[in-house]
């Protein structure tokens, strides 16, 4: 990776910034239409505590939901990806249920649940569950008949095809899904929060508006997509180091 490359991430946010400060400075553009990063970053300082408090209910509830996500996506990945009679007859029925837009569910979740966190764990995994459902049966499905033929004329089951092969074909699919639904998930828990929420980002952001603390509300804003962001790089590490046999002849990602 060239240097210009490496410094790109870094230098094309602040310019952003900096366009955005000055488009804020020589239009006199409103703070309750749309504050300057320097009021941004004001707020987020004069309010840290605050948002702290409500940024960690957020996380709580995204890597709760996100990680019950993982476990059902892989599972019914598995047995979507492994079986024709799984795919043909669960396959509808998923993207039947992702159609569904979640902020409608979320009123009849507090209706079971009450308000609170359950019902942003459960709107984080609605979110984040179905594109890694979709990957581990993609990678499992990427299997060459010719490949299944030759391992069950070795005498391999069924099972050993999907234990020894199938499911190490999917990690990078795996992975791939992952720092995509890590950042559904905080998607799910925001419109929770904003919706039926006492904490939270979403509860935060809903009150400042009302109050028309608008800079506190991109603030909330900010907090999100820099959790969104360290989420990604993590998984990003991780996928590398796990997947890299994979992704060695590719000039992207991470350290690539």
């Amino acid at each position: 990776m060239s240097k210009l490359e490496r410094l790109g991430p870094v230098i094309l946010p602040i310019a952003m910034i900096l366009l955005w400060e000055l488009a804020c400075r020589v239009f006199e553009i409103p703070p309750f239409v749309l504050p300057s990063p320097l009021l941004i970053w004001g707020a987020l300082i004069d309010n840290l505590y605050i948002i702290w408090f409500h940024a960690s209910q957020t996380l709580f509830t995204t890597v709760i939901g996100f990680a019950i996500a993982v476990v059902f996506g892989a599972i019914l990945g598995i047995m979507v990806g492994s079986s024709r009679f799984a795919y043909t007859s669960l396959y509808p029925m998923l993207v039947g249920f992702n159609s569904i837009p979640k902020v409608a569910i979320v009123p009849v979740l507090v209706v079971w649940f009450g308000i609170g966190a359950v019902p942003a764990v459960i709107t984080a995994f609605m979110l984040s569950f179905f594109p890694i459902a979709v990957n581990v049966a993609t990678g499992l499905a990427t299997i060459e008949p010719e490949l299944r033929d030759v391992l069950r004329s070795l005498g391999a089951s069924q099972l050993d095809i999907v234990r020894k092969i199938g499911i190490p074909r999917s990690l990078p699919y795996l992975f791939a899904s992952l720092k995509i639904s890590i950042t559904l998930a905080f998607v799910g828990s925001v419109i929770s929060e904003t919706l039926a929420s006492n904490r939270g980002i979403g509860t935060l952001m809903t009150q400042a508006s009302a109050n028309f603390r608008i800079p506190l509300v991109f603030a909330g804003l900010v907090v999100i997509a820099l959790m969104g962001v360290v989420m990604y790089a993590i998984f990003a590490i991780i996928e590398k180091r796990m997947t890299g046999w994979a992704t060695r002849g590719t000039t992207f990602g991470v350290g690539g």
